[in-house]
């Protein structure tokens, strides 16, 4: 798969968007926006103003991935809630105009944040960044999915059950090689699969620092982005993925604090968020929470094989997707730390 293949014909475009998007007028220029592993993404600018346009990839692709479509209900259900997003505008589900589908939304001028040790910013700043991560995702898991007719965006039934069934599922059509890590990771998490108990929230399913754009000089959160994941489940997979994310070693494309002494930088112990989140969703304590945890980095190395398998046939989105290959074992190795010495939430 060339290149060329993920350019846009910007004539035809922009043709498309003067019929079908209010306001809009052209000359149009698009740039591929760098990083993201997953659907390209690009900033337009037009006579008109800026807007972000977000695409399925090109090529053979796993099933239900690439769900752009979702993304963009998500995004117009959640527009005039407490959780901030990007403004959607268009969806387009003819794959005449660009090779795929795709949606535009406001572009949000802001900060975002790769590193989580946050160097850019002073001591005392850090910690307010932390705060209103978890303060947006107490807001996103308090969200009235019926309100925002999202009641049928997930199935029903034991959400974990579901989601390892996915992700083994998505592990195996995308495994190369037999790594015992990973096999011994799958046989715990089957094992020790929670009870369900009815707990539904909408997640995100990608909840992790660089997601986020932040006001230009504030702490505030303008947007939640890359809503790809995004379904009705268990509000558990989020707090773990954003606690296991931060618990990550930094190497290569991967930034975590693994090592790093939390409290010199100024950023909050994974105790103190826990404990933030719990109080603004009224919950006293949680159970399981290695659970949690071990899942979350057993996702993130289905995700990241998937990543990988994609790159050697051609159609990542990104060529340090090869790189990632290596990061599958590193990350099971972690996961079975935690089942190892579990901690208590």
């Amino acid at each position: 798969m060339s290149a060329h293949s993920m350019e846009l014909d910007t004539d035809l475009l922009s043709n498309y968007l003067s019929a079908h998007l209010p306001g809009f007028e052209g000359p149009l220029n698009a740039e591929k926006f760098a990083g993201g592993q997953s659907n390209p993404t690009y900033l337009l600018t037009a006579a008109s103003g800026e807007y972000v346009l977000r695409r399925k990839p090109p090529g053979k692709l796993l099933p239900s991935a690439h769900a752009v479509d979702r993304e963009y209900a998500v995004l117009s259900a959640l527009k005039d809630s407490d959780v901030p997003v990007a403004t959607p505008m268009l969806l387009c589900e003819d794959d005449s105009i660009i090779g795929s589908m795709f949606y535009i939304m406001s572009f949000e001028k802001g900060r975002i944040f790769w590193d989580p040790a946050l160097k850019e910013l002073g001591k005392t700043d850090r910690a307010p960044i932390y705060n209103e991560i978890i303060r947006v995702l107490a807001a996103l898991h308090s969200v009235d999915v019926a309100e925002v007719g999202l009641a049928d965006y997930g199935k029903p039934g034991n959400y974990f059950e579901r989601q390892y069934d996915r992700w083994v599922k998505q592990y195996r059509a995308a495994e190369v090689d037999k790594i015992d890590e990973i096999e011994q990771l799958i046989d715990w998490l089957g094992r020790n699969l929670p009870e369900d108990d009815g707990t539904v929230s909408l997640i995100h399913g990608d909840y992790r620092l660089d997601n986020f754009i932040f006001k230009p000089d504030a702490s505030e959160i303008i947007a939640v982005l890359d809503w790809e994941l995004s379904t009705l489940g268990h509000p558990m997979a989020d707090l773990g993925y954003i606690c296991m994310c931060l618990r990550l070693p930094s190497m290569g494309e991967v930034r975590g604090l693994l090592g790093v002494d939390r409290s010199e930088l100024g950023i909050p112990s994974e105790e103190e968020l826990i404990a933030q989140y719990c109080q603004l969703r009224g919950i006293d304590r949680i159970e399981n929470w290695h659970f949690y945890l071990a899942f979350a980095y057993f996702r993130l190395a289905a995700i990241v094989q998937g990543v990988y398998k994609r790159a050697l046939g051609g159609n990542a989105s990104n060529t340090k997707a090869l790189a990632l290959g290596k990061a599958v074992q590193p990350l099971a190795m972690l996961a079975l730390g935690v089942i190892a010495a579990p901690t208590q939430a």
